[in-house]
């Protein structure tokens, strides 16, 4: 299957760079690239991608504002964040707006490839420097009361998801099945109330609850 893709990113030498080496890399199409995303929500519900790649520090109208327009506009859409930023806010910002995914442009591109495996998958990808920040998080508020009643290993799935784990990664961290993740995930998305992996770490995040 080919997978369809917008570029929001405003430096032109590397969004063409982005273009030529995510349609040398694997079964991607980049169907549209843009240097602002004003019109973001119009412009994507008109090419229905698959996938957007979106810059946060954009001319005229912020790429978490981006964000809120394409999940607005194409619900179905899903959106990575590639940007220089590492701060927390930025990052719960972007996730809150509707974003699957985080990844610094410090990392390499074959980890922005991995990055949209990872999310074909069911992960929600993050550079190392932003899963160790989201852990640091965690630690920080480790004597919070576990008030959804989760099971020690759905803890422990959850805080994988967190990281940015694919089902799979979980499974081999865990030494468990596919299933027996994916089971995990059904009952954690139950007791949390949420309906997805992004609504999960949302909630994770803002309620303090690994």
């Amino acid at each position: 299957m080919i997978l369809r893709i917008i570029l929001f990113e405003d430096n032109e030498k590397l969004r063409k760079s982005l273009k030529l080496y995510l349609e040398q890399t694997g079964n991607y199409v980049v169907v549209a690239d843009f240097g602002s995303c004003e019109g973001a929500g119009e412009m994507v519900a008109t090419l229905r991608p698959d996938l957007v790649i979106m810059d946060i520090g954009m001319p005229y109208v912020s790429g978490i504002e981006g964000v809120r327009m394409i999940k607005e506009a194409y619900p179905e859409t899903h959106v990575i964040i590639y940007t220089v930023f590492e701060d927390e806010d930025k990052l719960f910002d972007s996730l809150c707006a509707g974003a699957s995914g985080y990844i610094l442009k410090n990392t390499s591109l074959s980890y922005l490839h991995e990055a949209i495996r990872e999310l074909q998958e069911g992960g929600v990808p993050m550079s190392p420097a932003i899963a160790q920040k989201v852990l640091q998080y965690f630690r920080q508020q480790a004597g919070h009361q576990n008030k959804y009643g989760l099971s020690g290993r759905e803890m422990d799935v959850l805080r994988y998801l967190v990281k940015g784990y694919s089902y799979k990664m979980i499974a081999d961290a865990c030494h468990v099945s596919l299933a027996t993740v994916q089971f995990h995930i059904r009952n954690i998305y139950h007791k949390l109330h949420v309906n997805c992996g992004r609504e999960a770490v949302i909630k994770a995040l803002k309620n303090k609850i690994v």
